[in-house]
């Protein structure tokens, strides 16, 4: 009998030019239970991270590797027992009030649906009240906001205040990340964390769901 959790494993962690879609459609095809292939992509994406952080894939390989799993979750979504692909819990995901760069936040996004989280991204340019709408609509465990622009971190305090003022600062974690982030930000926000790049994102978040 065919190993088609391993072979996608091998796929995506190999990041098989092929792509792993067609693979996973004949693995459904062939009886294999959608969570053990769900299991098998976060098991190769969870590689794909350790081989980016130790310099033997580089971000473009990142980025590849999260747009094949994201393909892979919307096959595999239908076959899924209800909540199984979000089932570490939700996080908002934004880029801030004038910032329209998105090359880093999907690839955080990608990263923790791979892991297991329920993912709500609002997009880019995103003002505090909708962020704060969000909160108190998905009852999220944490939000992260994702900024390039040296010249709009205050929207990251915008978003604090804008919690704070609506009683739900406390219910929610906040990181931070993107190219101008730093730890001042942290400390002069009040914020919880800074995530340098999606892989220390994903830890970031994983500690706090647990």
């Amino acid at each position: 009998m065919e190993d088609y959790p391993e072979r996608v494993r091998s796929a995506l962690s190999e990041l098989d030019p092929e792509g792993i879609t067609p693979l996973l459609s004949e693995a459904l095809e062939a009886g294999t239970p959608a969570t053990d292939l769900l299991r098998a992509m976060s098991e190769a994406m969870t590689e794909v991270g350790r081989r980016f952080e130790s310099g033997e894939y580089f971000l473009a390989d990142l980025v590849l590797a999260g747009e094949e799993m994201k393909e892979g979750l919307r096959l595999l979504e239908p076959h899924l027992p209800k909540g199984e692909a979000g089932a570490k819990g939700t996080v908002i995901m934004c880029t801030v009030r004038g910032d329209i760069h998105d090359i880093g936040k999907n690839l955080v996004v990608n990263m923790l649906t791979s892991a297991g989280f329920r993912v709500v991204d609002l997009g880019v340019d995103v003002p505090a009240e909708k962020v704060v709408e969000a909160v108190r609509r998905e009852s999220p465990f944490a939000v992260g906001l994702s900024i390039l622009l040296t010249t709009m971190v205050g929207s990251i305090g915008e978003v604090v205040e804008g919690l704070q003022s609506a009683g739900l600062r406390d219910r929610v974690k906040i990181a931070i990340g993107g190219a101008c982030t730093t730890p001042e930000l942290v400390e002069r926000y009040g914020v919880d964390a800074l995530g340098r790049d999606a892989v220390e994102a994903v830890r970031i978040f994983s500690s706090w769901a647990t």
